[in-house]
């Protein structure tokens, strides 16, 4: 399951966002069910970013990963910096070898 967020930083913090950034990519890579993450900066809006996290399932991060103690600690971590508030997506693989 794929988790997709486009991250819009306050105008001047982008610098002290990839900072924080870094220290939360560890909280989320140590969570139950993490595949993998990255974070991929807009060329064309240079304060926006693009965030893919792959999870085993989709609760391992609305529940496993939302719902925890961990989750508060990344959340004060980066939650400031948004500028509005992002929308997560979340998304399946569609099968193209199934007929």
């Amino acid at each position: 399951m794929l988790e997709l967020a486009i991250l819009d930083v306050r105008p001047g913090d982008t610098d002290a966002f990839e900072a924080a950034f870094r220290e939360a990519s560890d909280i989320t890579a140590a969570a139950h069910g993490y595949v993998s993450h990255e974070l991929h900066l807009c060329i064309e809006r240079p304060q926006r970013y693009l965030l893919l996290v792959q999870w085993e399932t989709l609760e391992d991060h609305t529940v496993g990963f939302r719902q925890s103690a961990a989750y508060q600690k990344w959340r004060s971590l980066l939650h400031h910096f948004y500028d509005p508030f992002p929308t997560v997506w979340h998304f399946e693989q569609v099968d193209l070898e199934r007929p």
